[in-house]
């Protein structure tokens, strides 16, 4: 358990870690309950990457410090949520911050998953980047989402964040835009900022998930976005997957992808069927025509596609 001093002097425990990987090679994908959150890309992908790789949990930064209890005016909006049977508490709801790992003697993969902080940031992301150093981490890269009028049927935009200024030339590679992007700051750029005076390679890739407001259509309508986008979590995990040479088998977030896209295209056909008048149908074509698609083809995906060509000739 590692220990730090806070203003007072007392010892407070920020950080455990309970195993230490020893693959030659570690990596690791992170995610938060946070605000860039749409597609619940930050929030549920990692949690899916720890039960499909069984990944066990080895570290945790602890709560004490970083969250609110409420805030003056409000009931609910932060207090940890209870579940009582008979005046006993039989759950409670609490502010996690947990490291797993999955891998062989050769290659890693640490899974994070956490709450964004409320406060003390920097104690945070200290502790964050501590521990990514202690785990032998060499590369992390946080995901997130950002909803806008995107195609549901193209492939994801990609913006791309990263700490150190050597890495640009290859996350060119990675079909990705370079955000230029000025306001309030997600907790993936929070933490390249801290990155880069730690001296850790991370990038943060938040894909844009389809949201469209139908109110200049309609009022009949409400607008329309993907809960849980699995086709930018398989876009954004080919890119992880080849980034960090995992090897994941990735065609369950595959079927989920298309399994999406039909329903989204069931669901516009089905309101164009109420709703003729609307021209929903124009309306997505609109979408499509401003829309530029940067699909991710890696090198090796092309000489394959040559390989097989050949091979058939």
């Amino acid at each position: 358990m590692d220990q730090q001093i806070n203003a007072d002097g007392m010892a407070e425990a920020v950080r455990r870690i309970y195993e230490k990987p020893r693959a030659k090679e570690i990596y690791m994908i992170a995610g938060w309950h946070q605000w860039a959150d749409a597609g619940a890309i930050s929030s549920a992908l990692p949690r899916y990457l720890i039960d499909l790789t069984g990944a066990r949990k080895i570290a945790e930064i602890q709560p004490h410090g970083f969250y609110l209890f409420q805030i003056p005016g409000t009931h609910g909006f932060l207090r940890p949520e209870v579940r009582l049977e008979d005046g006993f508490r039989k759950s409670m709801s609490s502010n996690t911050n947990e490291f797993y790992y999955t891998g062989d003697d050769e290659r890693g993969l640490v899974i994070f998953l956490g709450h964004e902080p409320h406060m003390n940031g920097e104690r945070y992301a200290e502790a964050f980047l501590d521990v990514v150093k202690a785990l032998g981490v060499r590369r992390v890269v946080v995901v997130g989402g950002v909803y806008g009028a995107t195609p549901y049927d193209r492939d994801r935009a990609v913006s791309c964040v990263y700490s150190l200024p050597g890495m640009k030339e290859e996350m060119e590679s990675y079909a990705v835009t370079f955000s230029n992007y000025e306001g309030g700051v997600s907790i993936g750029t929070y933490m390249a900022h801290h990155a880069e005076a730690a001296g850790v390679p991370l990038v943060s890739l938040y894909a844009f998930v389809p949201a469209y407001d139908f109110s200049q259509l309609t009022d009949k309508l409400q607008g329309m976005r993907v809960e849980n986008d699995f086709k930018a979590w398989h876009e954004l995990m080919r890119r992880v997957n080849h980034m960090f040479k995992l090897g994941l088998d990735l065609s369950d977030l595959e079927r989920r992808s298309n399994e999406l896209t039909a329903s989204i295209a069931q669901k516009i056909n089905e309101i164009d069927g109420r709703l003729p008048q609307l021209g929903i149908h124009e309306f997505m074509a609109r979408v499509g025509a401003e829309f530029t698609e940067t699909p991710f083809m890696p090198l090796d995906v092309w000489e394959r596609g040559l390989e097989d060509l050949f091979t058939d000739e």
